[in-house]
């Protein structure tokens, strides 16, 4: 661990904590903290003015990054017939119905995403209790049951990202790669920013964006101007 820390000593210098960032600014000190020999992921942590105990202040929804997140996604589909035909052909990795559902419930999960066609629910509900603990289930507000596979498939290969405020009403997201430019990260940034801004509930008391920080993987975090974010139409 020691050397850990060290590293960890050295990346913290480099920020300064009293300071709020600009977005620009922010990613281009997150981009100086790399240190970690795989291309580590750019996470960011967004507190927002929310409770989610109230079910219209449950912020939750799916974006597409322009840049996508870098990451290979694996989509699995709940479809059949011609439904099922349209999930291959639009790239999903695994297409089934109810031996899908028996492959999952033995405990084999080799996906990143879910996807249903709505007739499809009686089936993925019995898989609740494998799905739900891992956030797999699939959920229409985030566009993972569709009759539009196709598009729900494309979507899901092409970038999107899921998301829900925590019970302390934080989003917790990951925008990119540090190996992305820092006009690639940004404008991923952006498209989360403005999606959670059409969110906002009229309920919501006070500043919607409470704080924002950006981290890598392996980093302290930098801490952003909410207002700039809030800013974001």
């Amino acid at each position: 661990m020691g050397n850990l820390s060290k590293r960890y000593k050295n990346l913290i210098e480099k920020v300064d904590t009293a300071k709020v960032y600009d977005l620009t600014q922010g990613i281009q000190a997150l981009r100086e903290l790399k240190s970690a020999k795989f291309d580590e992921t750019v996470d960011i942590s967004i507190k927002l003015a929310v409770d989610p105990r109230h079910a219209d202040q449950m912020i939750r929804g799916s974006v597409v990054l322009p840049h996508g997140t870098g990451k290979q996604v694996r989509v699995a589909v709940f479809a059949k017939g011609a439904k099922a035909d349209e999930a291959k052909a639009a790239g999903a990795d695994i297409v089934g119905s109810e031996d899908l559902m028996e492959t999952i419930s033995g405990g084999t999960i080799d996906f990143d995403i879910l996807i249903a066609t709505p007739d499809m629910m009686g089936v993925v509900g019995k898989l609740g209790r494998v799905l739900g603990p891992k956030g797999l289930m699939p959920n229409p507000k985030v566009g993972t049951v569709s009759m539009d596979v196709g598009k729900a498939v494309e979507n899901a290969k092409g970038g999107q990202i899921t998301y829900r405020v925590d019970k302390k009403g934080i989003i917790h997201a990951g925008v990119g790669k540090v190996s992305f430019s820092a006009e690639n990260l940004e404008e991923n940034i952006i498209s989360l920013i403005r999606a959670l801004n059409k969110q906002k509930p009229s309920s919501a008391k006070g500043r919607y964006i409470r704080s924002a920080f950006v981290s890598l993987t392996m980093s302290p975090s930098i801490n952003l101007d909410p207002q700039e974010l809030l800013d974001l139409k």
